[in-house]
């Protein structure tokens, strides 16, 4: 991108996308990084409030859906900005409020923002970027995310390290920031739209079903890592902050590498190859947390989860191979949804399952790692309307 001129770096759409995507994780890496030890230390939180925040946190995605209404009265970029500017607000506000009930509150309000920009994120992907080239752009815009990510828990562990261990101050600044710049992004970037106009409602296919099978199994394999992978390394591991920023900051540099050629071998592999691998990497990252005993095993077991996350942008481009191009922005709204059903219910659940022992809640994540690996041989090796999965009649197709 360094050969294009200022008005090209205004009216591209990946130049567009890698900064929302920037920001967003600018935002909510931070909010991530602290929270675990604030809530710990701050507000004193075992394994059930942990669950019930990050519940709390998934309500506003399993809304998601709601989505698609905004969109009867505001551009879907116009939204991006919004949802990130909410979602600023909550991360600043998390710092002032150190009891279950502020963490609730603050929570909910960053989550809002959060789910409803990748939402817009997701449509907006799917829409401005060209099917042939959709899995490597999508990889760039996800390591821009991780440079976001790297930048945030770097300055966290450097202002840690430094002595300035306010979380208050902290989660402030990482909130100002995240604000700050989504306003220049508003003035800075031009209109973007796709060149198909959208349905504004709700839509549910029946050809589609394997897509939301897909997604609603990952909502709940990654909410158990999500919610509770974190949270053993503080509690059982004795992580602190600087700890859980160092780990971070190796998997965002990770992800600032790899996801791209993580794009470009979903291009190679195919979508069908690529979420077979991906659930045969968790399976064993979830039975690695569930037996291990070492404190840096359980810290590569994170990292590796957060590097293959990347490959899960192979369940939206085989979604952008098989919709209706009217289809991406209401399916996605709906999709964020089916995602969020078990991830509302997953971590309070789970949690009270980790006080009898952590370990089980990592013996079912492998197990609903293993129901989406079986639904993985259902995607077709070609996907395209009409040939949404490898069953015609019931019975898989000989050439797949």
């Amino acid at each position: 991108m360094l050969h294009l001129s200022r008005a090209e770096l205004r009216t591209t759409p990946i130049v567009f996308l890698r900064s929302l995507a920037f920001i967003n994780y600018l935002g909510y890496a931070g909010w991530a990084a602290l929270l675990y030890n604030f809530t710990v230390e701050r507000a004193n939180f075992q394994w059930f409030e942990t669950g019930l925040t990050q519940s709390i946190r998934e309500i506003p995605g399993f809304l998601a859906f709601t989505a698609i209404f905004w969109l009867l009265v505001v551009r879907e970029q116009v939204l991006a900005y919004v949802a990130l500017a909410i979602m600023g607000l909550g991360v600043a506000l998390t710092g002032q409020f150190p009891t279950l009930t502020g963490v609730l509150i603050t929570t909910f309000i960053m989550s809002v923002g959060f789910h409803y920009f990748e939402t817009m994120n997701v449509s907006l992907q799917l829409q401005l970027l060209p099917k042939a080239e959709a899995p490597r752009l999508i990889g760039t815009i996800t390591a821009a995310g991780a440079a976001a990510q790297f930048t945030s828990y770097g300055g966290l562990a450097i202002a840690w390290w430094a002595g300035g261990r306010a979380y208050e101050q902290l989660f402030l600044a990482v909130g100002v920031a995240c604000m700050l710049l989504t306003g220049l992004a508003a003035l800075w970037f031009r209109r973007f739209e796709g060149p198909v106009p959208q349905r504004k409602r709700i839509v549910l296919r029946r050809r589609y079903w394997l897509y939301y099978t897909l997604t609603f199994m990952t909502g709940a394999r990654r909410q158990l890592f999500v919610a509770f992978g974190g949270f053993l390394l503080v509690k059982k591991f004795g992580y602190d902050v600087a700890d859980m920023a160092t780990l971070m900051l190796v998997t965002t540099a990770a992800n600032t590498v790899l996801a791209p050629r993580l794009g470009r071998l979903v291009m190679r592999i195919g979508e069908r190859h690529t979420i077979t691998l991906e659930n045969l990497v968790l399976i064993v990252v979830f039975a690695g947390y569930a037996t291990t005993t070492s404190a840096t095993l359980a810290g590569l077991l994170f990292v590796i989860d957060g590097v293959f996350f990347t490959l899960t942008l192979a369940q939206r481009t085989y979604f952008q191979k098989i919709a209706d191009p009217a289809d991406v922005a209401a399916t996605t709204s709906v999709a964020f949804t089916i995602n969020h059903v078990a991830a509302v219910v997953v971590p309070v659940a789970f949690g009270a399952l980790g006080m009898i022992d952590p370990a089980i809640i990592f013996w079912l994540g492998a197990c609903v790692a293993s129901v989406s690996l079986s639904c993985s041989f259902l995607v077709p090796r070609r996907p395209a309307p009409g040939h949404e999965t490898a069953l015609v009649g019931g019975r898989a197709l000989a050439a797949e």
